[in-house]
């Protein structure tokens, strides 16, 4: 659930976590970040030949995973959280244009982009706080993501289209209460967290229906009494979902656990939940899991080597690798080829 009572000031979270992560570093021995920092991570081989989409240093990459990053596909702005549509080779990100030191009080526009570099343009104007934009799954390829409303400080779910222009965007979700838009199915249906006003809080998956109003279906889940549920992936088959944990009530970036388990979209339920990367909670940035390699592994992004850096978790075998080629550079936000969110 989308607290927005404490909006995150991401520049000193940053500043805290670097510096939490090297006293503990210096403490504890942790390897150089020279070096996969994962206790298996040499059980693990890279698989070469899986494409992802990332932030690097705050310009959107493509490329294999493991390998050093070639020419980037923007330049000159900072752009975030790309998404891979189904098909199409599209990419859909948001582009930062006013800074603040309050995350949800920027001002930001969604734009599209082919995984080429080709195509670029803007489905908002700039005006609006538009975050963590993803895809349909249903053939249609639509855009969608959430949007801040900046009389209540929630938010509510808004789509567009390819080729799209700024004005022509609508709201799937209804502004006055808040949703937040993770994942898609095949079906149409959009994995949201949502504060309803009869069902209360809590995970839903939403279904227009004939009066364009959605039905919110309650999925049942191990932790829903315990904490939140963040940043939630829903696999290519439909049969698996990752997401970040954060146990309480009250949002906070860092200390979430990354976990896996099992989706079954008809009876709406989320079982076999294991935790696969923060198991222990530690106060530092562990976030964005997403489906690579046919869902056999998961790639997400982590700060404990003191920089942002990306790792990849294999189902397989439950071992860890950093696949980021720069130790010292900013990887954020991975992305797997034509696997939308």
């Amino acid at each position: 659930m989308k607290t927005i009572t404490r909006p995150l000031n991401r520049r000193e979270f940053l500043r805290r976590a670097a510096q939490t992560t090297t006293m503990m570093a210096a403490s504890t021995g942790i390897a150089s970040v020279a070096a996969p920092l994962s206790a298996r991570a040499g059980e693990a081989g890279l698989r070469r030949g899986s494409r992802i989409s990332y932030f690097y240093d705050g310009e959107i990459h493509v490329g294999e995973v493991g390998q050093p990053e070639g020419k980037p596909l923007t330049t000159g702005h900072t752009d975030f959280k790309p998404s891979w549509s189904k098909t199409g080779n599209h990419l859909v990100c948001f582009r930062r244009l006013k800074d603040h030191p309050v995350v949800v009080n920027w001002r930001t526009a969604i734009f599209i982009i082919d995984a080429d570099g080709t195509g670029f343009h803007q489905l908002t104007d700039g005006t609006h706080t538009d975050f963590n934009p993803t895809w349909t799954r249903d053939g249609m390829n639509t855009p969608i993501w959430n949007r801040k409303n900046d009389r209540t400080g929630g938010f509510f779910v808004m789509q567009s289209k390819v080729g799209g222009k700024p004005g022509e965007e609508v709201a799937v979700t209804d502004e006055r209460f808040h949703n937040w838009a993770h994942s898609g199915l095949t079906d149409g249906r959009i994995l949201v967290n949502a504060a309803h006003p009869t069902l209360g809080w809590g995970v839903f998956l939403i279904a227009r229906q004939a009066d364009g109003k959605p039905r919110y279906e309650r999925i049942q889940w191990e932790l829903a009494a315990k904490g939140q549920m963040h940043r939630a992936s829903i696999s290519p088959s439909e049969k698996k979902i990752c997401f970040e944990y954060l146990a309480g009530a009250q949002f906070t970036e860092p200390g979430h656990t990354l976990y896996l388990g099992d989706f079954d979209a008809q009876k709406r339920t989320i079982t076999n939940l294991r935790p696969f990367a923060n198991e222990a909670g530690r106060m530092m940035w562990y976030a964005y899991p997403r489906w690579i390699d046919d869902e056999a592994a998961i790639v997400y992004h982590s700060g404990e080597s003191g920089q942002n850096q990306l790792y990849v978790y294999r189902l397989e075998d439950g071992s860890t690798r950093r696949v980021s080629s720069n130790p010292r550079a900013d990887y954020r936000y991975p992305h797997g080829e034509a696997a939308p969110c």
